[in-house]
């Protein structure tokens, strides 16, 4: 970690972004920008510790924060770094390892809710003292400026700039940022391939609609993908910027995983493997065809990482083979 410049210990890793020589196979260069290496496990770190520094600033002295998991954990570990109580809100979804480290960083952890939005619908109840603060994972204009740095430092560690980027779209928190990210950078004509899987496609739907959507359920795996309504941000973005919203199936991100794990010895959550599923399972390939995308040279894919997976729940609970 280093200085932020503003006298503050920066909580965020310049994360590498690497040359991935085993998905690029002779079609096109993938680089793989390795969010999964910040310490809360996932990118939710960059726009949450911001979030949480400049609430700090300004007098917060609690944070209270719902969850699937890895935003819980990002707040979890920052509070505990900036020494300031968290109390984390779980859907009964989140398995109870997660849970336990977030314990581990010294928040408290609460379960309500079958999904997210129950979760944070109780979250915001428990924000009415004075200096307790709601932490939204995706929904706020500091959460999405801090993700966009990610997009900075890689224009700086790439050798040219990529012909389209590729990111799971959960809350549209992390898209939002990417894509300012991408204007600062210069980045402005670069298309977006938003990742999602069947079961928790609400930013799809809302492209297709022109208009927020609010999915009745989660059927999917991916719980960290798991809202039913993405940002009003995010759906903005598509009408400023080149974003193709597409879609991989449960067994296709889980072996995107599976894959991943094989070829760069790192384990990610399924959210993450729908993006890494746009390489594995030929999505790019699929959206040249329809004429989406042009000529393609060279592809990166944030690996938004995840904490909530071991090779056991790939393996019993997503019903694929792990050898």
């Amino acid at each position: 970690m280093a200085d932020s410049g503003d006298g503050d210990l920066d909580l965020v890793i310049r994360t590498p972004c690497i040359n991935s020589i085993p998905m690029s196979k002779g079609r096109y260069s993938v680089y793989l920008k390795l969010e999964n290496l910040q310490i809360p496990g996932s990118f939710k770190q960059r726009g949450i510790s911001h979030f949480c520094k400049k609430a700090v600033k300004n007098g917060a002295t609690r944070f209270v924060c719902a969850s699937g998991g890895n935003a819980g954990l990002a707040v979890a570990y920052t509070a505990h770094c900036l020494k300031v109580p968290a109390t984390i809100i779980l859907p009964t979804t989140t398995p109870e390892f997660v849970a336990n480290r977030i314990r581990d960083m010294g928040a408290i952890v609460e379960v309500h809710g079958d999904v997210w939005d129950e979760s944070n619908e109780y979250a915001q109840t428990l924000t009415k003292d004075s200096g307790c603060v709601h932490v939204h994972p995706s929904d706020h204009p500091d959460v999405w400026e801090g993700h966009s740095p990610m997009i900075l430092e890689t224009k700086e560690q790439m050798p040219c700039q990529p012909d389209v980027v590729v990111t799971s779209v959960g809350g549209g928190g992390l898209l939002t940022g990417v894509v300012q990210g991408m204007w600062k950078a210069g980045w402005n004509d670069v298309p977006v391939v938003a990742m999602e899987t069947e079961g928790a496609e609400s930013y799809k739907k809302a492209v297709e609609a022109g208009k927020l959507v609010t999915l009745p359920a989660i059927t999917s795996v991916a719980k960290c993908l798991g809202t039913l309504t993405v940002c009003a941000a995010s759906l903005e973005k598509s009408t400023q910027h080149k974003i193709y919203p597409a879609l991989v199936t449960d067994e296709q991100a889980v072996d995107a995983c599976i894959k991943f794990a094989d070829d760069h010895r790192m384990l990610v959550q399924p959210a993450c493997g729908a993006s890494l599923a746009a390489v594995y399972s030929e999505v790019i390939p699929r959206l040249q065809k329809e004429g989406k995308l042009g000529v393609v040279n060279s592809v990166l894919v944030i690996v938004c990482g995840g904490s909530a997976v071991t090779i056991d729940r790939l393996q019993q609970k997503f019903g694929l083979q792990v050898v």
